[in-house]
C-alpha cells in the first residue's frame, strides 16, 4: 500500500494553503504521489512541482474543470502540458470574472458591500470563486459563517447566485486531451444522479475519451467507492484517488488516501513510485 492524493487545491483557486505549504503538509502525512488540481488554473503547478522535487515526492501536473451540466460535473486532467492548456483556462477565468462582478452587483443591491478589489485581495490567486465571497461576507460581518452565506445568497437559486458559462463535458475532455492530458471524472457521488442516469453519463463520457473515474474520493463511503470501482472495471477505466483537499474551506477533510501500489500505470502519468 502507498498513500497518494491526486485531488488537491491551493490558494491559486479556492484552497487556503500555498502550493509549497500543501507539499510540506503532504510529506508530513506520508503522501508519496501528489497532484495539484486547482479549478480552472495551472498557475500554481510549476511551484508545486518544484517543491515536490525538493521534498522527494512524485508529482503529476493537474487541473479541475467544471463542465456545463444541470448537476455538479467536474473533470480532472492529469499529465497536462501547462502551456498548451492555459489559453483555454484563460477563457474560463474571464467568464468567472464576469460572473463575480454580477454577483457583487447583486449583493451591493441588497446592502452587502463587497467589491472586486476586495475579492482579488481575499483570493490572492488567479481564480476568484464563491468561497472567497463567502469568506469576505463573514469577515465583514454580513453573515455568521460561510455556510449561511451559501444557504442565503450564493447557492444555486440563492439571492445573489449567477449562473456561469462553462465548457460542455465534451469540450472539457477535448481540452485536456489536446494538452496531452488524461481526463478523469471527479467525485462522481456529488453528481446526485440516479443509477440509470449515472451509467448513461459514463457511457457518453467514455465515447468522448474519458480515461478514468475518481472511485476513491474522500467524500464517498466505502460502499460508494466499491460501486464506482465496479463501474470503472466494466468500462475499462482507470481508478484514481483523491481527497479534494482545500484545508480551511473543508477543515475536516484529511489529506492522502491509502491505495494499492499498482492502482495506476504511474509511468503513463509521468510519476514514479
Amino acid at each position: 500500500m502507498i498513500k497518494i492524493d491526486l485531488h488537491l487545491h491551493s490558494n491559486f483557486s479556492d484552497g487556503t494553503l500555498s502550493p509549497r505549504e500543501l507539499v510540506h503538509k503532504a510529506k508530513k502525512f506520508g503522501v508519496s504521489i501528489l497532484s495539484l488540481t486547482d479549478h480552472d488554473t495551472v498557475s500554481g503547478v510549476r511551484d508545486f512541482m518544484r517543491e515536490c522535487a525538493k521534498a522527494g515526492l512524485s508529482c503529476i501536473p493537474g487541473v479541475e474543470l467544471s463542465a456545463d451540466a444541470p448537476f455538479e460535473l467536474h473533470i480532472l486532467g492529469y499529465r497536462i502540458q501547462i502551456d498548451k492548456i492555459d489559453e483555454h483556462l484563460k477563457t474560463i477565468r474571464d467568464h468567472r470574472k464576469e460572473r463575480n462582478m454580477a454577483m457583487c452587483e447583486k449583493l451591493q443591491g441588497m446592502g452587502i458591500h463587497i467589491s472586486m478589489e476586495e475579492l482579488e485581495e481575499e483570493a490572492g490567486g488567479d481564480v476568484i470563486a464563491r468561497p472567497h465571497i463567502a469568506r469576505l461576507m463573514v469577515k465583514k460581518g454580513y453573515v455568521p459563517d460561510e455556510r449561511t452565506a451559501f444557504a442565503w445568497y450564493l447557492r444555486r437559486g440563492g439571492e445573489a447566485y449567477v449562473e456561469r458559462k462553462r465548457f460542455s463535458p465534451l469540450e472539457c475532455i477535448k481540452i485536456i486531451r489536446e494538452a496531452g492530458g488524461l481526463p478523469v471524472l471527479a467525485h462522481p457521488v456529488l453528481m446526485g444522479l440516479d443509477e440509470k442516469r449515472e451509467i448513461e453519463l459514463v457511457e457518453q463520457l467514455v465515447d468522448e475519451g474519458l480515461w478514468g473515474i475518481e472511485c476513491f474520493a474522500a467524500c464517498q463511503t466505502w460502499e460508494q467507492m466499491n460501486k464506482w470501482s465496479q463501474i470503472a472495471d466494466r468500462y475499462g477505466l482507470y481508478k484514481t484517488a483523491g481527497s479534494d483537499f482545500h484545508d480551511g474551506l473543508r477543515p475536516g477533510r484529511k489529506l492522502g488516501m491509502g491505495v494499492p501500489a499498482d492502482l495506476l500505470p504511474w509511468s503513463r502519468l509521468g510519476a514514479r513510485l
